[in-house]
């Protein structure tokens, strides 16, 4: 009995970890469209993984836990974790956002839940209750709900929109493969030297590619002001060395299908802050779509029946 207190406990903590990680989540949408509207997209996103190593790398230094020395087996996998949902997800991300804005972006990403736990039962034979089907879905349609009816024109692009909507869905493909590639290191290396890894490895990969590319010229670094350097430390610090170990650390705790569900939260949150920032009014279908979201990660979060039930 007691231990059974203790889990719900660890759950709902990891649950509350897991919507704060969402929220954050929200804002490095507009963080990203306002640094892409006037910065070059590969040298964004080389500066946000930069901040991000040095946060990762300092919190290390502070809490005396060294950088452990990975397998091959495993630092094959954080290769391939590195590149995936650091290297190709930020590509996608800031390119993406020259062509949409930020809440037809949310709107594509908002398919996160449904991908992973669709390639969670295909690939590890994770078995999806009905409970956590309707959660999926109901996730999905709040998700779209709240994106349309805060911005009804949003499907209305440009005519090369159809480019940011690719690049946006593969930020929704390299995503998968970053919650689900973490399945075994979680649990051999745990998820603070993932995380820290895989992002040292990919932030390699996107600075080789822009110096590479000749994007780091005198001209590019002068136009980075205040105001984008608080952008890059949001989308650096908050949006990716803390909102990582904490989502990794959620993986590891309730699995990859229940915890990418809390991903639809990213839109809700956006039009929170919309209120709360920029006056921005909330509406009815924007209520209805909050409180599908709510009950979609309830049901996608209940205990499955026992197989024979």
């Amino acid at each position: 009995m007691l231990s059974s207190t203790f889990v719900c406990v660890g759950d709902r903590l990891t649950y509350a970890r897991l919507a704060a990680v969402s929220m954050i989540w929200g804002g490095t949408f507009v963080a990203g469209r306002f640094l892409a509207a006037d910065l070059d997209p590969l040298l964004i996103a080389s500066l946000r993984f930069v901040l991000a190593s040095l946060a990762l790398l300092l919190f290390m230094a502070f809490a005396r836990t060294p950088l452990a020395c990975p397998t091959p087996a495993q630092m094959a996998r954080l290769l391939l974790l590195g590149f995936f949902g650091i290297f190709f997800y930020n590509l996608c991300f800031f390119y993406g956002l020259h062509f949409i804005n930020a809440s037809r972006a949310s709107l594509i990403v908002a398919l996160n839940p449904a991908v992973i736990g669709l390639a969670s039962c295909w690939l590890f034979k994770e078995r999806l209750g009905r409970s956590q089907v309707w959660g999926i879905t109901l996730c999905l349609g709040g998700a779209a709900c709240v994106i349309v009816s805060r911005d009804p024109l949003l499907l209305q692009g440009r005519a090369d929109a159809w480019i940011g909507d690719l690049m946006i869905f593969g930020c929704v493909l390299s995503w998968g493969v970053y919650s689900l590639g973490s399945r075994a290191l979680n649990h051999s290396l745990g998820p603070l030297q993932t995380v820290t890894w895989s992002v040292l490895l990919g932030t390699l990969m996107l600075c080789l590619t822009t110096v590479v590319t000749d994007r780091v010229t005198v001209q590019a670094l002068d136009a980075i002001h205040w105001p984008h350097l608080l952008g890059l430390l949001y989308l650096g610090v908050l949006g990716s060395a803390l909102a990582y170990i904490g989502y990794y650390d959620g993986i590891r705790r309730i699995g990859a299908t229940r915890a990418g569900v809390f991903i639809a939260l990213n839109p809700l949150t956006a039009v929170v802050c919309g209120a709360l920032l920029l006056d921005e009014r909330f509406s009815l279908p924007m209520f209805f779509g909050a409180a599908l979201i709510l009950l979609g990660i309830y049901l996608c979060n209940k205990p499955l029946a026992p197989a024979g039930a």
